[in-house]
């Protein structure tokens, strides 16, 4: 479920509620008009450039939420590439890991995407394959931080490695990793680097409400170098109002969103984001090993943050029909295509629910063993 809602308790919705209404007529697009809202975002931005690790150079945008920024990345990708390049026809590469946002926005672009196959045991991007895949008008390739089927880290380092011998653009969609990954490494576990320490980094997609904790919609679009967004800004002047600018996809945009944010990056703090992260990776164990225990079923690896994959290691065990009477019993099961299996997000409002849940697990297992498969409905397949 954290794919929707994201949740620690009542008082931080509490802050998320009282800044949002604060700036609840306000329009994020007017920032000469709303001084105080353009501090606002712009101390945001700094926040999330400052705990990704960009450089003095580097420069961002916020969003409505992942979809956008990854659309914005790929915008000045294509837009640079034009320019310096002269490509009209533009390529991406990415794994076929990588979010579906990623082919959505080449659509309305005008590009091509190349998804790799992700052969490799360990369920990453294949360096190899994604470099034998370039072509001349290819212009950027993309690693996930983690990626969203498996929940594992894409090698960002050799990426960025193949990125640089090749002149390419790569964007690291962190759009789920972003603000928990670095407060998870804090925490002492082996988070790999995909930061803008990474040399051959050029953007990154960072939510802010997904584990930034902000209230919807609430994203980063961020960039090594702020000049780049020359790339990135859309400019008017063919009509008798003047000049209109904008280095979003939108228009107006509401103010409560930036508030929120702000007000809840203050109010958590690394104390708080620490928190957050500690409970997720303390439920995820939980979480695993209960399933783990549970005859039949298995959880998939490697897995390094807070999504994972369960799934029937027992022919005569269907993970359809486990999926079905969990939802009977009024659980919203992610389902996994491929392979098949039980897709898990977690969220610090999770840590409360592992003993029901497994509890249920286990009895639908037992309910599930020697049935038929079932065939799951198509929009039960979708997110």
């Amino acid at each position: 479920m954290a794919v929707y809602y994201y949740f620690l308790d009542d008082e931080l919705m509490r802050v998320q509620q009282e800044a949002y209404t604060a700036y609840w007529t306000e329009n994020a697009m007017g920032q000469r008009a709303f001084p105080s809202l353009k501090k606002l975002e712009d101390e945001v931005m700094a926040m999330g450039l400052d705990l990704l690790k960009a450089p003095p150079s580097g420069g961002a945008c916020f969003t409505s939420g992942g979809s956008e920024s990854i659309f914005l990345a790929m915008l000045t990708a294509r837009n640079k590439a034009r320019a310096e390049r002269g490509i009209e026809h533009p390529t991406i590469v990415l794994p076929r890991t990588a979010h579906p946002t990623f082919d959505r926005a080449a659509h309305y672009l005008g590009a091509k995407v190349v998804r790799v196959p992700t052969t490799r045991n360990d369920l990453r991007a294949d360096v190899g394959a994604i470099e034998r895949a370039l072509t001349p008008e290819t212009i950027m390739i993309v690693g996930s931080a983690p990626n969203y089927p498996f929940g594992v880290f894409d090698p960002i380092t050799e990426l960025g490695a193949l990125a640089e011998r090749h002149g390419l653009w790569l964007h690291v969609d962190a759009c789920v990793g972003g603000f928990l990954a670095p407060w998870v490494r804090r925490l002492g576990y082996d988070i790999p680097p995909f930061e803008f320490d990474v040399p051959g980094v050029c953007s990154i997609s960072a939510d802010l409400h997904k584990y930034g904790m902000t209230a919807k919609g609430a994203s980063l679009m961020l960039l090594r170098d702020r000049a780049w967004q020359k790339y990135q800004l859309f400019e008017f002047e063919n009509w008798e109002r003047g000049k209109y600018a904008a280095l979003t996809s939108q228009g107006s945009r509401p103010g409560g969103a930036v508030a929120a944010a702000w007000a809840v990056m203050n109010y958590l703090g690394a104390d708080g984001y620490l928190r957050c992260a500690k409970a997720i990776m303390g439920t995820k164990e939980r979480l695993v090993d209960g399933i783990n225990a549970i005859p039949g079923l298995a959880v998939l690896e490697p897995h390094e943050l807070c999504i994972f994959v369960y799934r029937s290691v027992d022919p005569g065990l269907d993970i359809g029909a486990v999926a079905d009477a969990m939802g009977r019993r009024g659980w919203l099961v992610g389902r996994q295509t491929e392979p098949a299996g039980v897709h898990l997000a977690l969220n610090p409002n999770h840590e409360r629910m592992v003993e029901p849940y497994l509890a249920d697990l286990a009895a639908s297992v037992e309910e599930a063993r020697g049935m038929a498969p079932v065939a799951a409905a198509a929009m039960e397949r979708t997110y």
